[in-house]
């Protein structure tokens, strides 16, 4: 199993009956065989929106039936055009004495289909306009441009008018100076697989349209940085061309399915830092609006500010996918009073005890691969990179005589401080209690064996390990009872503690307590190697 979807054929219907069941709509019969989901509140009174197409983009175009966008929208197989009779059917139950309005992707079998069932309409004494959407300018010479995500703002920009009662004649004549003045251009790293179909990937493409064609072009961007300025080059040249120099835009990023959150928001960041927000007088909240199911792309849209364009699409409407729009500002930021502001003079420094602080780190350093690898078995494979990480920064301090190496309690309070910023991660926090506890204890008078017992004890408090739940504790509290033996004695229980966890299978605490038995079977952990490894570069002189 690949996807959550049960039999092809069901698809469509569910995706029509959830939002039939969520929201304030109705839904054609079933055994009527069209797929219609209209407006459950609808009473004609207005001109009647009417969209469609291929499944597929959802939430384009069910997601968009509501007071202020759609009064209806049909719905064919994936991405099929509906038929003439669905269509028609459509129109019967929501043309009113007013009128209806068609948005139409321009796509043949959009086009042929909804053309004909208007005309059916008229014929029937229903008074219907059809206007076409062609955003799309991937294809230079293309004598009829294809309707992607620019769609959804037409969708937007007539239901608005629709609501405030605009009559039919005057609401197509604006659709259409609508229709010419949106621009949209696509992107995908991989194609879509069809419900039913076997998973099949292209290589990344410049200019896809949303029913898996092929694209004008093979790029092959960077990173998102590269993605987007690949997208807008030709967007902001036909922009200018059409709005004319520097016109303030309004902006759509739309995910074509497949980005996650993160990308989607640095897509998003990208974007408005490429344009400028200076220049960006709205911009819809990026989310998916005309998706071609699981496709790993995005799409731009933009249309020049006009004063009409900015009220009709910040309305507010009653529907299940507009995410609303926003004005960009420039960031702004704050400054953080962090512990570095108040930091005390350094104190006095030892020689030999930099040098064990830096075969220390040394170890943690060249281990990184190693601690990655044994947390890949149960975790996120970031242990070495964050023990790394605090290495790090222990050095740069070292390096910058930064560490009261002399003085053990100032030292512990240093390390606890630097390791709580430096370091992140559950690792980071842990040693950062250890030390901050070990140093308070040093201060008040206690011996190193005894503090570090005090900070060990802090650690299970906040952490809520104990020995013999697999965690670094397994390394670090055989070492530090066998500490006043000597530090080659607290290494070798380290290193034993270490290997021990290695037959542990049933972890109580940490990222381990959330893994199979079997995964953990032979692998030490990597909390508990880190801290071996360190007492042995402590024990080396």
């Amino acid at each position: 199993m690949d996807f959550f979807f049960n039999e092809p054929g069901r698809v469509v219907d569910q995706v029509l009956g959830s939002l039939a069941q969520s929201q304030p709509l109705i839904v054609a019969e079933p055994s009527s065989g069209v797929r219609i989901l209209a407006r459950a509140d609808w009473r004609g009174e207005r001109v009647a929106v009417l969209s469609g197409g291929g499944a597929g983009h959802e939430p384009s175009h069910a997601g968009f039936v509501g007071r202020g966008m759609l009064t209806a929208a049909v719905s064919g197989e994936v991405f099929a055009s509906p038929s003439v009779a669905a269509v028609l059917a459509g129109l019967r139950h929501c043309g009113g004495k007013s009128g209806c309005l068609l948005v139409v992707k321009n796509y043949t079998g959009d086009r042929l289909n909804f053309g004909l069932a208007a005309e059916q309409a008229r014929r029937e004494g229903i008074d219907v306009r059809m206007v076409i959407v062609a955003d799309d300018i991937a294809l230079a010479d293309a004598s009829q441009p294809r309707g992607i995500a620019g769609t959804v703002l037409m969708h937007k920009y007539v239901g608005h008018l629709a609501e405030q009662g605009l009559a039919l004649d005057e609401l197509a004549k604006r659709a259409e100076h609508f229709a010419g003045q949106l621009i949209s251009l696509g992107m995908a790293l991989s194609s879509c697989t069809l419900p039913g179909h076997p998973i099949e990937r292209r290589s990344p493409e410049l200019g896809l349209g949303i029913h898996n064609e092929p694209g004008a072009e093979q790029v092959a961007p960077g990173d998102a940085g590269e993605a987007v300025a690949i997208v807008l080059k030709p967007l902001l040249a036909e922009a200018q061309r059409r709005y004319g120099e520097k016109r303030r835009l309004i902006v759509m990023l739309n995910n074509l399915g497949g980005c996650s959150t993160q990308e989607v928001a640095v897509l998003t960041d990208e974007l408005l830092t490429r344009i400028g927000v200076e220049r960006i007088a709205m911009l819809v909240r990026p989310a998916a609006l005309t998706t071609s199911l699981d496709m790993h792309g995005f799409s731009i849209t933009l249309l020049p500010a006009d004063d009409d364009y900015l009220e009709a699409l910040s309305s507010p409407v009653d529907v299940a996918a507009w995410p609303g729009v926003c004005q960009p500002h420039a960031q702004q930021t704050f400054a953080v009073a962090g512990d570095a502001d108040d930091e005390p003079a350094v104190g006095e420094r030892s020689s030999t005890t930099e040098q064990a602080i830096q075969r220390v780190t040394a170890a943690l350093r060249n281990a990184e691969q190693q601690l990655d690898q044994l947390d890949a078995r149960s975790g996120d494979g970031d242990a070495g990179s964050t023990f790394a990480a605090g290495a790090r920064a222990v050095d740069a301090k070292l390096a910058n005589g930064a560490l009261s190496s002399a003085e053990p309690s100032r030292l512990n309070d240093e390390l606890g401080r630097l390791l709580a910023r430096a370091m992140g991660g559950s690792s980071g926090v842990l040693l950062s209690i250890l030390f901050t506890a070990t140093g308070t204890a040093l201060a008040a008078g206690k011996s190193w064996p005894d503090a570090l017992g005090d900070g060990v004890e802090r650690v299970q408090h906040y952490g809520g390990a104990r020995l013999g739940d697999r965690t670094m504790l397994d390394a670090l509290i055989p070492a530090i009872a066998a500490l006043p033996q000597g530090l080659a004695a607290a290494a070798a229980a380290a290193r034993a503690g270490a290997d021990h966890t290695a037959t542990i299978t049933r972890a109580r605490a940490g990222r381990s307590a959330y893994v199979p038995e079997h995964a953990l079977v032979g692998a030490v952990d990597p909390g508990a190697e880190a801290v071996a490894l360190a007492f042995a570069a402590l024990a080396t002189h």
